[in-house]
């Protein structure tokens, strides 16, 4: 699972479970928020405008959906539907509806991303450490044999049943927060929820408007530290994947978690973050990872075949770099409120 992306709600989230009284001003809104370890990570989830009981009973609803989905993707959990996957043999193994839908959708980014995003890299990202913090830098021969098995198209999903390769290992990390926050704006809307925000380890989603009916505000960490930007949304997903989130070092050399499919090795992409702004967590979650591993030009070229999300680039010569859906909405922060900022149109 990927841990989490430094993009942060500037909104100071309570870290205990529960509501606010609404006949206070400060409480205005009458917040109900719960906090879940899942997925490796903390999650922060907030509805507004619930009267207490019926906000936290839909926080626990939320909490129950989540550990679900944990337990359904985990690489490690013996119990899992991955982990089945993964050990399966090469034989079929039947998967549920949910797991299905999910995998057919990463795959389908995997394809139209040309690989740069893979979700059979997973053996790769484990042999650098950055599944254990046991970091190494593998030697030449054992990449290129694991990254003999690194290729999504093998993955063979036919209805309900997927087929894997010997040796060829599945981990949906790269989409699953992005998934489990689009269930949550489901499940929140269905309850009558019309206000709420989701920190899920770093990707930010949002129902609707705050509840005063302005724009979320959300800022991008620099790399450097600090904050790089301020971004409005309202309805969307906010996801950022950067080098600088983790890495380690070795022999004066920094190694950086994402790694380029086709090489095996840490991207070396000119950017030093992506973030996608879309409609759905799962599309802003891989295209985040995707991007950061295409670079600046190939990430122009792919938004304008697509242009159903915007993205915000910060590249390593100091530049910054966004689609003009968020020309309006965006601004930089900070260290980088100087920068030059480039807006790229259709």
């Amino acid at each position: 699972m990927k841990l989490s992306r430094f993009l942060f709600v500037l909104l100071i989230l309570s870290m205990l479970s529960g509501c606010g009284d609404s006949a206070s001003t400060a409480e205005e809104y009458n917040p109900c928020r719960m906090e879940v370890m899942a997925m490796d990570t903390i999650m922060s989830l907030t509805v507004y405008n619930q009267p207490a009981e019926e906000g936290m009973e839909v926080l626990r609803k939320a909490a129950t959906r989540i550990e679900e989905l944990d337990a359904l993707l985990s690489v490690t959990d013996e119990n899992s539907e991955i982990y089945r996957v993964n050990h399966g043999g090469g034989e079929a193994v039947s998967l549920s509806e949910e797991t299905r839908q999910l995998l057919a959708e990463a795959l389908a980014l995997c394809g139209s991303t040309g690989g740069a995003l893979d979700v059979t890299i997973y053996p790769v990202v484990r042999a650098w450490g950055f599944t254990t913090g046991d970091y190494r830098v593998p030697e030449a021969a054992e990449l290129s044999a694991l990254l003999a098995d690194v290729d999504y198209t093998r993955a063979a999903l036919e209805g309900e049943r997927l087929t894997l390769p010997e040796g060829v290992e599945l981990d949906l990390g790269a989409v699953a927060k992005g998934w489990t926050g689009d269930q949550l704006m489901e499940l929140f809307a269905g309850a009558g929820v019309t206000s709420a925000i989701v920190e899920l380890g770093g990707n930010v989603q949002t129902l609707g408007a705050k509840p005063d009916g302005t724009p979320w505000r959300v800022a991008l960490q620099a790399p450097e530290g600090g904050y790089a930007g301020v971004l409005e949304i309202v309805d969307k997903a906010v996801i950022t994947s950067g080098g600088y989130q983790r890495c380690f070092e070795q022999d004066g050399v920094t190694y950086i978690h994402i790694i380029d499919p086709s090489t095996g090795y840490p991207a070396e992409s000119g950017l030093v973050s992506a973030t996608i702004v879309a409609d759905r967590g799962v599309q802003g979650d891989g295209l985040s990872t995707a991007l950061f591993v295409m670079g600046r030009e190939k990430a122009e070229d792919y938004w304008r075949a697509h242009h159903d999300f915007d993205f915000i680039l910060l590249c390593e010569d100091g530049t910054a770099v966004m689609t003009e859906g968020l020309e309006d909405s965006f601004s930089l922060y900070g260290g980088w409120e100087d920068s030059p900022l480039e807006i790229i149109r259709k």
